[in-house]
C-alpha cells in the first residue's frame, strides 16, 4: 500500500460527521497495512436510494485505498430488531424475510462496491454460537445505567413506555461483531453512534485496540430540507431510470449540489476544488451539475445511459427554448410555502395570479419540464426548480 497517509486521511474524512478518534485513524493509516473495515446492515429495508449510498461510497473509498471491507448482513441482530431512534419496540423479522432482503441488498450494493474485494458475511455465524452462557457473559460486560444513557431508551424509560430486555442485546450483539472480527474501523450513520461506541468498549474489555468510529450524516433530499426518504417523495432511487435520475438531480439547488458532490461523488478533493473555482470564476452551475448527474447515473447504469439522459434533458429543456442564463428568484415565504400562481407572478412569468391560473388551464405551465394542471399546487419551503410559462419564459425559483 503506497498511498500517502495524509491524503488518504483527507479523502476519508471528507463528508463525515465525526471520527473517533482522528489521530487513531491517522496512526493506523501510517502502519501501511490493510485495515479491517466493517459496516453492518440490518436487512429491514433493502430498497436503496442515494441517501443509503453515502456510507457505501465511503466503503468504496476504503477499498480503493487497499483496505479490507466487510459488508456485514445483520441477520442475527435483524431478528432482534434495532431499537435505534424508535419510541416503541420494533417487530423482529423472520429468517425468511431477512434472507430475501439480504439477497436484494447484494444485487444493489455491488453497483458501488468492488465485488472481488468485498467480504460479505452474516453475524449469525458467531452470534448464533454464543449460546445462553456466552450471551450472559457478554451482557455482564455492560451496565443498565450505561444503556439508559442512550437517548431513545432514556425517553421511553422516563415516559413509562416498555423497553424489552432483548432490545438491550442489540447494541451488545453489534459490539461483539467488532470483537469477533477484530475490526479496525467501523462506520455508521449518526444515529448509530451509541452502538458503535459499545463496540469500542467491548473491544477494550476483550483486550483489543478499540476500533476507530466514523459516523456519516444523513443526506438531504431533493428539497434540501428534510432527509432523503421515500415516504417524503424527495428521493432518487438507485434503480430509477436514467432520465428520471437526471431530471431529479438537476432540480436540486446550486448550494445543495456541493453537498451532493461531497457525499456522493468519487472525485478527489482537488477535483472538487477545481469545480468550485470554475463556478466562482463565472461558470454556469448547471453545467457543473451536469457532471454530478452523469457521474451518478454512470455508476448505477453505464456511461452511454448517462450521456443519453443528458441529451434528453437538454432536448427537453434547452433546445430552441431555454435561454443560457435563466433568471433566479428567491421567494421568501417564512417557511409557509407559496401557491403556484403567486410564484409565477413573483417570478415575473405572469402579470397576475389570474393570468397564471389561465395559463395553467391552457396547459402552458411546467415545472422542470412537467406540465402542471393543479391550480391549487403549493410549492413548499425548500423547493428548487425551473418554472416555465409558454415556450420562452423561464425562472429558476427557490422557495424559502
Amino acid at each position: 500500500m503506497k498511498h500517502d497517509p495524509q491524503k488518504a486521511l483527507a479523502l476519508l474524512a471528507r463528508g463525515t460527521e465525526e471520527i473517533i478518534k482522528t489521530e487513531d485513524l491517522e496512526a493506523r493509516l501510517k502502519e501501511g497495512r490493510p485495515l479491517r473495515v466493517k459496516v453492518g446492515f440490518d436487512p429491514s429495508a433493502p430498497d436503496l436510494h442515494l441517501g443509503h449510498t453515502v456510507i457505501i461510497n465511503k466503503m468504496r473509498q476504503f477499498q480503493d485505498l487497499g483496505h479490507e471491507v466487510t459488508f456485514l448482513i445483520g441477520d442475527f441482530t435483524g431478528m432482534i430488531g434495532d431499537p435505534t431512534g424508535k419510541n416503541v419496540t420494533r417487530k423482529p423479522l423472520t429468517p425468511e424475510q431477512i434472507q430475501e432482503n439480504a439477497d436484494t441488498y447484494a444485487e444493489q450494493v455491488f453497483k458501488i462496491l468492488d465485488r472481488e474485494k468485498t467480504i460479505v458475511d452474516f453475524n449469525s455465524r458467531w452470534l448464533g454460537e454464543l449460546g445462553s452462557e456466552g450471551m450472559i457473559r457478554l451482557a455482564a460486560r455492560y451496565t443498565v445505567a450505561r444503556m439508559l444513557e442512550r437517548d431513545d431508551f432514556e425517553k421511553r424509560y422516563k415516559s413509562g413506555q416498555p423497553i424489552s430486555l432483548h432490545e438491550f442485546l442489540y447494541p451488545l450483539a453489534q459490539g461483539y461483531d467488532s470483537v469477533h472480527m477484530k475490526t479496525d474501523v467501523e462506520m455508521g450513520g449518526t444515529d448509530q453512534k451509541f452502538n458503535l461506541l459499545v463496540g469500542r468498549h467491548l473491544q477494550s474489555q476483550y483486550g483489543q485496540d478499540p476500533q476507530v468510529i466514523i459516523t456519516l450524516p444523513l443526506l438531504e433530499g431533493l428539497d434540501g430540507v428534510q432527509k432523503m426518504s421515500k415516504s417524503l417523495d424527495n428521493y432518487v432511487g438507485i434503480t430509477d431510470a436514467p432520465d428520471d435520475m437526471f431530471g431529479k438531480l438537476m432540480s436540486i439547488s446550486d448550494e445543495l449540489m456541493w453537498r451532493y458532490f461531497d457525499l456522493l461523488s468519487f472525485r478527489s478533493n482537488e477535483e472538487l476544488a477545481e469545480l468550485r473555482s470554475r463556478v466562482e470564476q463565472g461558470a454556469n452551475p448547471r453545467d457543473i451539475k451536469f457532471l454530478l448527474c452523469e457521474e451518478i447515473i454512470e455508476r448505477f447504469h453505464d456511461r452511454d445511459a448517462a450521456l443519453a439522459a443528458r441529451e434528453t434533458f437538454i432536448a427537453r429543456f434547452r433546445e430552441g427554448a431555454m435561454p443560457d442564463d435563466i433568471p433566479v428568484r428567491k421567494l421568501e415565504t417564512q417557511g409557509q410555502g407559496i401557491g403556484i400562481a403567486a410564484a409565477l407572478s413573483q417570478c415575473g412569468l405572469t402579470a397576475s395570479n389570474s393570468e397564471a391560473f389561465r395559463m395553467i388551464q391552457q396547459g402552458g405551465v411546467r415545472i422542470d419540464g412537467e406540465k402542471i394542471e393543479d391550480r391549487s399546487l403549493v410549492l413548499e419551503a425548500g423547493f428548487s426548480g425551473v418554472l416555465q410559462v409558454g415556450k420562452r419564459k423561464f425562472c429558476e425559483a427557490h422557495v424559502e
